[in-house]
């Protein structure tokens, strides 16, 4: 399987490839972080590699006694701490931190399953996808130390890739409800909640940019059942007020394509994998 972890500069339309991998060490490459100190972070085989960007490589990030990581996994706001998603302490996906650099992960989340999607901007609250009592699978945040576990937006048959928005004001997701696939945003408080696409397409992991302007999704072919991998799909850009979006990548990929938070720090780039056939 080949995989080619890329970026795309919204200025000028262009696709760097940064890293080509044929599997060997790693095996296939997903779920791309873009971190401040000039690399990026991705998944392969179930442990973490970051990638400098000046000299493109794997370079493992160790993770201690926690392993068989999903690729949910991004870093906080200054940097310092990576949250990462496992299941070989509990059978169940739960949320750990731990340093960027790497080291003994923290457990989070005493509940199961747990999947970490989005820090909030001032990095004391996490966002992730949970389900609890046998429900579906729906959006859900606590404090950074697991405590204050809040569901937001019920009634949704399945929610999933919960991102905050830059100003902390909304939570962006994805979610089914009547046999349709679309964008949602929710403020933190459960209020106000609000569709933002209602196309054919199956729409899921929208990350709000760091600029406020733009909202990055992954657009799956209509009909598809969650977010399977290797595909014809589309990324795609919308507004953060709302309004229509436009394609701005076709590729192969789908699952490991943008799981995870992947824009640049500044927003005039963002990150994401393709799976050439």
């Amino acid at each position: 399987m080949i995989s080619e972890l890329c970026t795309f500069a919204l200025a000028t339309g262009a696709t760097r490839v940064v890293l080509r991998h044929e599997g060997g060490p790693g095996g296939r490459i997903e779920a791309p972080n873009w971190h401040s100190g000039g690399f990026l972070i991705v998944n392969a085989s179930g442990r973490l590699f970051r990638v400098p960007l000046a000299s493109p490589a794997l370079e493992e990030i160790p993770t201690g006694s926690v392993s068989g990581l999903n690729n949910d996994h991004g870093p906080s706001p200054d940097g310092r701490t990576l949250a990462i998603s496992a299941k070989s302490e509990t059978g169940g996906s739960c949320i750990y931190l731990m340093p960027v650099e790497g080291g003994e992960p923290v457990r989070v989340t005493p509940r199961t399953p747990s999947w970490w999607h989005g820090w909030s901007p001032d990095g004391a609250r996490l966002a992730y996808a949970a389900a609890r009592g046998g429900g579906p699978v729906g959006v859900t945040t606590c404090a950074v130390d697991g405590s204050d576990e809040r569901p937001l937006a019920p009634g949704f048959d399945h929610a999933d890739g919960p991102d905050y928005a830059p100003d902390g004001a909304w939570i962006w997701f994805n979610g089914e409800r009547d046999g349709s696939a679309d964008l949602w945003r929710v403020r933190p408080d459960g209020t106000d909640l609000e569709r933002m696409t209602e196309g054919e397409t199956v729409d899921w992991f929208p990350h709000p940019s760091p600029d406020g302007r733009h909202v990055l999704f992954l657009a799956y072919p209509p009909g598809t059942r969650g977010h399977p991998a290797d595909l014809p799909v589309a990324l795609r850009l919308m507004p953060q007020d709302g309004g229509g979006s436009r394609e701005v990548l076709r590729l192969r990929g789908g699952q490991g394509t943008s799981n995870v938070p992947c824009w640049a720090p500044d927003g005039g780039a963002f990150a994401f994998v393709r799976y050439p056939a």
